[in-house]
């Protein structure tokens, strides 16, 4: 199968902006669109997979909810495993928990302690990149393991956040930056 080319105005294109979701203030990026357009959905699996071939990543990891759209999508493509980061409470198994910031409030996620060998290769996907603290979360849960962020991507980026500052120790890649 060819992958499928796509431009940046064309995923976002894709995106429809909700004002005032979840609260008001909140210009939330919904994705829906770029899900339900094959050929949108493909390309930005492309395009947050573009540096590295099968072989080159040990695992995906990626983000609850969101996150897992695209990650999961990216292992099969990596030909690697997937790596689940969840909400507290939502993994069965022993797990490292991290507490963060975001930009309406607070969370903790958790990844199993086993869910990555010590050198592991990842590539950590998210939906969107706003104040980094989600990602930064989830590159201190990584740290306990002692694996290898060999990039951070993300569909979407929020740079008036400016999320990325947080995020200055590691590659990150957005492929829509607003």
């Amino acid at each position: 199968m060819t992958p499928a080319k796509v431009t940046v105005p064309e995923l976002m294109q894709g995106i429809r902006n909700i004002p005032d979701f979840p609260k008001p203030g909140i210009q939330f990026k919904d994705i829906t669109p770029l899900l339900a357009d094959p050929r949108l959905y493909a390309g930005s699996i492309e395009l947050l997979t573009q540096n590295f071939k099968p072989g080159s990543v040990d695992a995906i990891v990626g983000i609850d909810a969101r996150g897992f759209i695209f990650a999961a999508a990216a292992a099969l493509k990596l030909q690697c495993g997937f790596i689940p980061v969840r909400k507290k409470g939502k993994l069965p198994f022993q797990t490292f928990e991290e507490s963060y910031d975001l930009e309406y409030g607070s969370n903790t996620i958790a990844i199993h302690v086993d869910a990555l060998k010590k050198g592991s290769r990842v590539l950590l996907i998210d939906d969107l990149l706003a104040t980094g603290g989600t990602a930064l979360a989830a590159a201190n849960l990584m740290k306990h393991i002692g694996v290898e962020i060999l990039e951070m991507n993300f569909v979407i980026e929020l740079s008036f956040l400016e999320g990325r500052k947080r995020l200055s120790d590691f590659p990150v890649r957005s492929l829509v930056v607003y």
